[in-house]
C-alpha cells in the first residue's frame, strides 16, 4: 500500500482531469488525431457504474472464496500448497498493479491464488490458538467492511488530502516497523515468535501487537474509502466498463490485508 492504492492511482481513470493533461502531452500526433476521430463519449452501456463494480466485486470475491475452500481443505495434507499460492498471488498482485489496462483473467487468477492462501493460513491459525478464531476475524471484517461503505455512502466520512498524508506517514512507519521485526524474528534477537510485537507495553500486561494492529485496522478502513473514493472518480469520468474489474481488485487487496489483520490481533490476545 503506498499514499493511494496503486491499482487505482497508477491509471488515469481514476484520476483527476491534471493527469490527462500529462499524458496528452506524452502521446505522438498521430495518436492524438486518433482520439480526436473517436466518438466524444462512450456508450451508457460501456461505461463504468457503481452497480457493475459491485457485481464485478461480488464475481472476484466469490472466485476468492472456493479458493479459500481449497486452501482450508488441504491445510494439513498440503502444507506446501497455500504458502506457494502466498507467493504467487504476491506475483499476480503486483503484474495486476502494473498493468495500464485490466486483465478479467488474471484479477480472477490472483482471487483464486490468494483464496488458497488466505483458506491455508486460516487453517493454520484455527489449529494454533483455538477454534472460533476464524470466524471472529471474518465477522470483524464485515463489521469494519460495513460500517465504512456505510459512512462513505451517506457522506459522513471522505478521503482528504490531510488525511490522506497522515495515511501515507503511518504506512511508511507501519513498513519499516514490520521490516524490523521480521528481521529481529530471523535472525534471532527474540525469543517471541510475534516479535516485537508480542511484547508488553512497559508497566502493563497489554502487549505492543495489539496497540500496532487496532492501528492497523484503522489504516485500513481508511484505504478502503480511498478505494470506494476511486471508484466513485472513476464513474465520474466516466471510464471505460472493463476497469470496474480495477475497482474490484483493489477493494479485494484491501479487504484481505484488513482480516490478516484482524486475524493477527486475535492471535496475539489468545497467545
Amino acid at each position: 500500500m503506498a499514499l493511494n492504492n496503486p491499482a487505482f492511482s497508477r491509471n488515469e481513470a481514476f484520476t483527476s482531469g491534471q493527469g490527462a493533461v500529462a499524458v496528452a502531452q506524452d502521446m505522438s500526433a498521430q495518436q492524438l488525431q486518433d482520439m480526436y476521430n473517436q466518438p466524444a463519449t462512450l456508450p451508457d452501456r460501456d461505461v463504468m457504474t457503481i452497480e457493475d463494480s459491485i457485481a464485478k466485486s461480488a464475481a472476484a470475491f466469490g472466485v476468492l472464496l472456493v479458493g479459500a475452500a481449497i486452501g482450508w481443505l488441504t491445510a494439513q495434507s498440503l502444507p506446501f500448497l497455500w504458502i506457494g499460492a502466498g507467493l504467487i498471488g504476491f506475483v499476480l498482485a503486483l503484474v495486476n498493479i502494473f498493468k495500464k489496462e485490466p486483465s478479467p483473467a488474471l484479477i480472477l487468477a490472483y482471487a483464486g491464488v490468494q483464496g488458497v492462501f488466505v483458506g491455508g493460513i486460516s487453517a493454520w491459525y484455527e489449529m494454533a490458538f483455538g477454534g472460533g478464531i476464524v470466524a471472529q476475524a471474518v465477522i470483524a471484517t464485515l463489521v469494519v467492511v460495513g460500517v465504512t461503505l456505510a459512512l462513505f455512502a451517506s457522506g459522513k466520512i471522505r478521503a482528504s488530502k490531510k488525511a490522506t498524508k497522515i495515511f501515507l506517514v503511518a504506512m511508511v512507519g507501519y513498513l519499516v516497523f514490520s521490516l524490523v521485526n521480521m528481521g529481529l524474528i530471523l535472525f534471532g534477537a527474540t525469543d517471541d515468535p510475534w516479535g516485537l510485537r508480542g511484547a508488553d507495553i512497559p508497566g502493563t500486561s497489554i502487549p505492543f501487537g495489539l496497540v500496532i494492529g487496532i492501528l492497523v485496522v484503522i489504516m485500513a478502513a481508511y484505504s478502503l474509502v480511498l478505494d470506494f473514493d476511486f471508484i466513485q472518480q472513476g464513474v465520474r469520468n466516466r471510464a471505460p466498463r472493463k476497469y470496474g474489474w480495477t475497482g474490484a481488485f483493489g477493494i479485494m487487496v484491501t479487504v484481505i490485508w484488513l482480516y490478516l489483520e484482524i486475524l493477527r490481533i486475535l492471535a496475539i490476545a489468545r497467545d
